[in-house]
């Protein structure tokens, strides 16, 4: 046999087979119809038919195979592009959800920066509004002189509560020192006792300790400190250093 018509029947299909199979039993089954009279006629239409039944029954099978398989890969193609359909949406729904959540963010970022703002021009506008602060009155001065601590003393008696004019202190400075605040009487009964009197209004040491007032300085000889001690004693004494026309 030829090389090219072996190759030819290689290339039958399974369907091919079974065809060529049907034909050359329907010719054997003529043959014996026709060689065999009578019975063996029956026999052979017999055997003929049996061949016929058969013939359908494999190409039927053959092609619901063939059929269930391409029912088989159109599922399988359906499955698949339904598959790619669905993750196609989902990309589509996660890439929507991001890009609205990155809006609302970036929405979120705004507002804040602008209700900062709002806030900050606000509480510029109250540190505006808030007048500001009276500055603190600069410490009160007085001349170093008898006028000058007179009125500081009268300021401090003022604080402490304690009586005084400005009149009644000068006179009695003016008869006791002449305004010396350096002043010391070294003759008087005082003087005698080893406690001489010292200072603008002449006092003696006992009765500036005593009579001392807070703030002031505990040097005698202190313009502002003998002032005060002395005027403290006589409001104690006196009621006020006014009521004192002589030595006290």
């Amino acid at each position: 046999m030829p090389k090219h018509a072996t190759s030819g029947l290689n290339r039958l299909t399974r369907t091919h087979k079974l065809s060529v199979a049907g034909v050359a039993a329907a010719g054997a089954a003529a043959l014996v119809f026709s060689i065999v009279p009578g019975a063996d006629a029956e026999q052979g239409k017999a055997q003929a038919e049996a061949v016929e039944n058969v013939k359908p029954v494999a190409f039927g099978a053959v092609d619901t195979a063939a059929k269930t398989q391409q029912a088989t890969i159109t599922q399988q193609a359906d499955k698949s592009a339904a598959k790619g359909k669905a993750e196609a949406a989902a990309k589509k729904a996660a890439a929507e959800k991001a890009a609205k959540a990155k809006a609302a963010a970036a929405a979120k970022a705004k507002a804040e920066k602008a209700r900062k703002a709002k806030q900050a021009a606000s509480r510029s506008a109250v540190r505006t509004a808030i007048p500001a602060a009276a500055p603190k009155p600069a410490a009160k001065t007085y001349p170093d002189n008898l006028d000058g601590w007179i009125r500081e003393s009268l300021d401090v008696m003022a604080k402490k509560g304690i009586p005084g004019s400005y009149n009644g202190i000068y006179r009695n400075i003016i008869r006791e020192s002449s305004g010396n605040p350096m002043a010391i009487n070294l003759w008087d009964i005082n003087a005698q006792n080893g406690i001489p009197s010292k200072g603008l209004l002449q006092v003696i040491d006992p009765t500036f300790k005593t009579w001392h007032v807070e703030g002031t300085s505990w040097n005698i000889y202190d313009p502002v400190a003998n002032i005060t001690a002395a005027c403290n004693y006589a409001a104690d004494k006196y009621g006020s250093m006014d009521n004192v026309n002589s030595a006290y």
